[in-house]
């Protein structure tokens, strides 16, 4: 779900990344703390309003980048609507879309780099129990780098499906996506060992 950084420039790019990750957090818990489907409607305007501030351009690139969280909210309230308790179905959608689009908001106006620095900055004092923020920090930038590559693949795979059968694509993806992530985790060790492999640090460091 997460995008890339946005080449179109918001008010947002110039927040410190630490203050933005520290709001997203305080976002979260409060929004996890509502019971109630009326109240989620503050949190979700004001992700709106968030959108609407970066501009036109920016607001319609994250929200065709939260395309494919519909299918979990459309399950939810379905699920919900048949086991006769909608207005909690309504609520936990609300709740997803509201911090999933905030989190989206995040990491395209601030640097992959920044990210990592953060997290290399907090995980810092484990480094005395032998944990490597270094090698933490890169975990999550492959994650935030990778995911929509992968959801990008996954759709054309879908669209070559439908381009030569009827029938819906459904789990026969599966099996193609998965041998083009392991094809593509080979070409990135390989990358990362002629590099002379995973960073111990990060590289604001």
């Amino acid at each position: 779900m997460l995008a890339l950084t946005s080449p179109v420039r918001t008010p947002f790019h110039r927040v410190p990344a630490g203050a933005k990750l520290l709001g997203l957090a305080g976002f979260t818990f409060g929004v996890a703390l509502i019971d109630a489907p009326a109240l989620m409607l503050p949190p979700l305007a004001l992700v709106a309003v968030l959108y609407a501030i970066c501009g036109a351009r920016f607001a319609v690139s994250g929200l065709r980048a939260l395309k494919p969280l519909w299918i979990f909210v459309a399950v939810i309230l379905v699920w919900h609507a048949l086991t006769d308790d909608l207005a909690r179905g309504a609520m936990l959608a609300a709740r997803i879309l509201a911090t999933v689009a905030l989190a989206n908001l995040v990491t395209m106006t601030t640097r992959l780099e920044d990210l990592i620095a953060v997290v290399d900055t907090l995980l810092r004092p484990l480094e005395r129990l032998g944990l490597r923020p270094g090698l933490i920090g890169f975990a999550i930038a492959l994650v935030l780098r990778f995911t929509p590559v992968l959801l990008d693949k996954g759709r054309a795979l879908a669209e070559a499906w439908r381009a030569r059968s009827p029938r819906r694509a459904g789990w026969r993806v599966v099996i193609p996506l998965t041998l083009v992530t392991l094809d593509d985790a080979e070409h990135v060790a390989e990358a990362l060992k002629a590099r002379g492999g995973v960073p111990a640090r990060s590289r604001n460091d």
